[in-house]
């Protein structure tokens, strides 16, 4: 069965364009050698995400100049961009590195911070009207985590709530960009918010100090963020470091799913 389970990946995508009965099918393969170092490596175990083919990075303002060519070369094989915050941030670098990741060949998608004291569709209005739909080469992102550090909006809806203006901001989203939106979030709102919920959408979970399938309750991932402090050529600054699930050749199937008009 585990053979057979590359092939169900691909075909699964390929029929329903965002499910899987088992991602990370790697689990078992032998340990690789890290692809990237790190300023704080962590021990996985038997499910290290260097046993998978594919990773990637996520970045913002925060990251400095960035070399698009050196990153694409040390095996960087796609990228989340940091686009807008709320109903008035646009990050800083998030026009430069758009440009800058298509102009080396590096497949990018932007992300979206929500901000629990705006409405979704005013949420949804600020991000069309500042990411261009060259901007994107993945499906763009809604990142929902709690900001207790946000000087302006610590509250935190109910999960009906957040649940009910998560649906709106992505199926606005998703009907103008025509690409399903990821959704990215952190161990506690998706305790807090998520489990059971939304099947039908690609997750992208942080999870730096176990496997996803430690802490995320039955949650299917198609991205993991496993570090914080990775080192990528071509990045001054410790930076985020994902893994996609499946193998390169499932990489190469989803991008082009991904980049299929949506009916």
């Amino acid at each position: 069965m585990r053979r057979l389970l590359p092939a169900l990946f691909t075909t699964m995508l390929m029929l329903s364009g965002c499910t899987s009965t088992s991602y990370d099918f790697l689990e078992t393969a032998s340990v690789a050698k890290p692809r990237f170092k790190d300023n704080d490596p962590q021990n996985f175990g038997s499910r290290s995400p260097h046993k998978h083919e594919v990773h990637g990075i996520d970045v913002s303002k925060w990251n400095g100049d960035i070399d698009w060519a050196a990153v694409r070369k040390s095996g960087v094989a796609f990228a989340f961009i940091k686009s807008t915050e709320g109903t008035d941030r646009v990050d800083a670098r998030f026009d430069d590195y758009w440009r800058q990741a298509a102009a080396a060949g590096v497949p990018h998608a932007p992300y979206h911070f929500y901000y629990f004291c705006a409405p979704a569709d005013a949420q949804a209005d600020w991000f069309i009207r500042n990411v261009p739909k060259e901007a994107m080469k993945l499906p763009p992102v809604l990142d929902v985590e709690w900001n207790p550090a946000s000087p302006t909006c610590k509250t935190r809806p109910s999960p009906d709530v957040v649940r009910s203006e998560m649906q709106r901001f992505l199926s606005r989203i998703e009907a103008h960009y025509g690409k399903r939106p990821i959704i990215y979030t952190s161990v506690d709102f998706h305790r807090d918010n998520l489990v059971g919920q939304f099947k039908n959408y690609h997750f992208w979970v942080r999870s730096v100090a176990a496997h996803p399938a430690e802490i995320y309750s039955d949650r299917q991932w198609a991205f993991w963020q496993y570090t914080g402090t990775g080192v990528i050529p071509g990045i001054s600054t410790p930076t985020d470091i994902n893994v996609f699930a499946g193998s390169e050749k499932n990489w190469r199937t989803w991008v082009a799913s991904a980049n299929q008009p949506r009916n």
